[in-house]
């Protein structure tokens, strides 16, 4: 058994061990291949348009991640076409469909690219140009391999032209229309030939020889060769998105026991229900089961003395009863009150976020959805989501409140950090103060926030645009605090001010705290976005490209969240595939 997966670049470890072992299989599968080039793999994939074109490698990978086959698909962005630079099995653990799996993913990518046609190079199957037997057997079921998937040599040109009279069995520019006719007019046809000598092979192919392959090109449209295996193609029938691509969903499903009934008390299970009804249309999201994680996690980010406390008094209530904090001891806070239930002012930082019997147990699940979903991103996927209840990025080192009792975005961060830069994205209509709280004197995680000012906007006391962090931590806090009344257009140019704070930051991982109650008509916000607008969000945010975990927070108007959800994931995908190109 194998799955396959892209590597965009080798930030996370993971994918720096694979591309290391795709390494060792083009050394042993293309001798010819300069070593210089095959070292410097993990610095193409880093600075992808050093070269004019950006390389993704494909992983076939199998048990102990061993990698069994790769491919590197080269993209062409800028007119937009893909070159497969290689594919290839590894000799020791090849095999079983590996390679077919491999050219069928590559053809998905090539499609979601917007190409019209997926190009590469074969050797000939014609012994007039290849002399040596056995090369020329290879080469024909090399040739009949892809042709079952329609793909065949551009006909009535000089590309299989030797560089030199010494050469033997120079190679066929083949063209694969990825199940449509083969239709590229002739001046698109000679600026993609030119692209391949001239950037893919400029130190081999002289001025001269470019040339003379581009003016031996016909006065009309390129032409596939007939047919010389197959009558007909193979009909492959793959769902419209590939497993690696979609984007991993994790929802802790005993959320439901935490449900407060009093009147006004918005932050009710209905939420998932709404977000998860729509955004399951969308055939975008792969669900997957949860782990569970010791308190390790939990106390990683939070006063140990508080996680206790709320763990203890939970389990003393009784079914139905929830304490509402109502005394503060800000005079003596440093000998708390005895009675547990009068307590919860000395940890709570407002009085309309109760503690019931159910609190802590589905706060700790929802930070069981954000580490699996952490964990999926380590293992190598692009983007997953935490849609959990209740939210948590209001609840500060040793402090719970706005619904929140475990900052799960912040235990995220906290995870994610031991293998590279963090950047921690809150676009919330409230200010992410638990977040901001937790990592204020740190460097290696940037925390930025997109919200209602506090003057008019919970939590009131934090947020503001001069908090900018302390010690290590200073210039890497952001606030980004809006006027009462904000629309989508005005949201999205702040959007892309903090993303630009982001990408300077150059984080591995992006930590994205989502509130949907920017929307219009949300209860608890006074801003004015609607479905377009939080597509246009993911979008842009997709388009950083990082490896993201989408931790839901608030949104509390059930009529248009789960269509708002919808789009923002959309967005979110499609950004990500720009982000590809």
């Amino acid at each position: 058994m194998f799955s396959i997966r892209p590597i965009y670049d080798t930030t996370v470890p993971v994918d720096s061990q694979c591309v290391e072992q795709v390494q060792t299989i083009l050394t042993e599968r293309f001798p010819f291949i300069a070593q210089k080039e095959v070292a410097n793999l993990p610095a193409t994939l880093k600075n992808p348009m050093a070269k004019g074109y950006r390389t993704i490698v494909f992983v076939a990978e199998g048990q102990r991640r061993i990698v069994q086959g790769f491919a590197l698909l080269c993209h062409f962005s800028d007119l937009r076409f893909c070159y497969l630079d290689f594919l290839s099995v590894s000799l020791r653990h090849g095999g079983g469909g590996v390679g077919s799996a491999l050219y069928e993913r590559v053809r998905e990518e090539a499609r979601a690219l917007g190409d019209t046609a997926l190009f590469f190079e074969c050797l000939p199957d014609d012994p007039t140009l290849c002399r040596d037997e056995a090369l020329l057997r290879e080469n024909i079921a090399r040739l009949r391999f892809y042709e079952r998937y329609g793909a065949r040599p551009i006909v009535d040109t000089a590309y299989e032209t030797p560089l030199s009279a010494e050469d033997d069995c120079a190679p066929y520019l083949v063209a694969d229309p990825l199940d449509k006719p083969f239709q590229v007019p002739r001046p698109r046809a000679r600026n993609i030939i030119r692209a391949i000598l001239e950037r893919k092979y400029k130190e081999k192919c002289s001025p001269e020889y470019v040339n003379m392959v581009l003016d031996s090109l016909p006065p009309h449209p390129p032409t596939l060769r007939e047919p010389r295996y197959f009558k007909e193609t193979v009909s492959v029938k793959k769902p419209a998105i590939s497993r690696d691509r979609k984007i991993a969903l994790y929802s802790n499903d005993n959320h439901r026991i935490h449900h407060v009934r009093e009147r006004g008390y918005v932050e009710a299970p209905v939420r998932i229900d709404s977000i998860l009804k729509e955004i399951k249309k969308t055939d975008l999201f792969e669900q997957k089961q949860t782990r569970h994680f010791s308190e390790k996690y939990i106390t990683a980010v939070h006063d140990k003395k508080f996680v206790n406390y709320l763990k203890r008094v939970c389990s003393t209530l009784p079914e139905n009863k929830s304490v509402y904090p109502y005394v503060f001891p800000i005079r003596n806070a440093a000998r708390p009150p005895k009675e547990l239930a009068v307590r919860a002012g000395y940890y709570c930082i407002d009085t309309f976020t109760p503690i019931n019997g159910n609190a802590y147990a589905a706060a700790r699940g929802a930070v069981d959805c954000g580490m699996t979903a952490a964990l999926e991103v380590l293992a190598g996927r692009r983007l997953a989501y935490a849609l959990v209840r209740p939210p948590g990025h209001h609840a500060e080192h040793r402090a719970f409140g706005g619904f929140c009792y475990f900052n799960t975005a912040a235990v995220v961060a906290q995870h994610l950090s031991a293998e590279g830069r963090v950047a921690v994205l809150d676009i919330d209509y409230h200010h992410g103060n638990g977040t901001q709280n937790i990592f204020y004197e740190r460097s290696d995680v940037l925390t930025v926030s997109i919200h209602g000012h506090p003057r008019f906007a919970y939590p009131y006391f934090s947020g503001f645009a001069e908090e900018k962090g302390e010690g290590p931590g200073l210039g890497f806090n952001f606030n980004y605090a809006l006027p009462e009344k904000m629309d989508g257009e005005g949201h999205a140019e702040v959007l892309r001010r903090a993303l630009r704070v982001i990408s300077d930051f150059e984080p591995a991982f992006l930590v994205l705290g989502l509130g949907l109650d920017p929307a219009k008509g949300d209860p608890t916000g006074t801003w004015l976005l609607q479905a377009r607008d939080f597509f246009q969000n993911g979008k842009l945010i997709g388009a950083l490209g990082r490896h993201t975990v989408v931790v839901q927070e608030g949104g509390y108007r059930i009529r248009s969240l789960g269509v708002n959800a919808a789009n923002f994931f959309q967005g979110l995908f499609e950004g990500s595939l720009l982000a590809r190109r």
